[in-house]
């Protein structure tokens, strides 16, 4: 699977949206290939507290409910804002989930680049 049908498939899981007073979800979207070809989605959750999390975050926990560690590729979309870069826990997260991870191709605005080029010091080091 290449990037343009990754991106719009996260394009099309956008679904902004007030779940209560403060706490809102949908306005992030991630999509993931795994090595095995098989795609997961998430959505961030915002909540007042920062008890929420990120969109690549939630994917990567459908990922993993389903038995898999591998991400092949992984792609985050705003609503009114395009593609956006994982922020430093997703980046870690996806480390540590698989060592492996650090060859996954994230796509960014204008390249793509490896978690490794992303991560390059990482936590355990």
């Amino acid at each position: 699977m290449d990037f343009e049908e990754l991106t719009k498939i996260a394009k099309d899981t956008l679904n902004p949206r007030e779940l209560e007073e403060g706490s809102c979800a949908g306005s992030v979207a991630a999509a993931l290939v795994t090595d095995r070809g098989n795609v997961y989605l998430g959505v961030c959750i915002d909540t007042p507290c920062s008890m929420g999390f990120c969109a690549e975050h939630a994917a990567i926990a459908a990922m993993v409910t389903a038995g898999e560690s591998r991400i092949d590729k992984i792609v985050a979309v705003c609503d009114g804002a395009g593609i956006v870069a994982p922020c430093g826990r997703c980046r870690e997260f996806m480390y540590q989930i698989h060592h492996g991870n650090l060859e996954t191709q994230i796509q960014l605005n204008n390249k793509v680049a490896t978690l490794r080029e992303l991560l390059p010091h990482i936590w355990t080091e």
